[in-house]
């Protein structure tokens, strides 16, 4: 005989939050997630990525195939 109750209860309609505010709702084994980033705050997607510069290594990159860092 295979066990009986070893899966975790289902929640259809769970919702995801960010900062308090319900975003959607999706199925999960939780019944709510709460998520720091999500698609309207990404910086991806949003258009503000910051290059980390680390230890120069984005200057000598540069340098080293010769591009100008306005060049897209």
């Amino acid at each position: 005989m295979p066990k009986s109750d070893i899966h975790p209860k289902w929640f259809d309609n769970a919702p995801i939050l960010w900062e308090g505010k319900p975003i959607c709702l999706i199925g999960s084994t939780k019944r709510q997630l709460e998520v720091d980033i999500w698609l309207a705050n990404h910086p991806f997607y949003i258009d503000s990525q910051v290059v980390t510069d680390s230890e120069g290594r984005v200057e000598r990159f540069m340098k080293k195939y010769r591009l100008d860092s306005t060049d897209q």
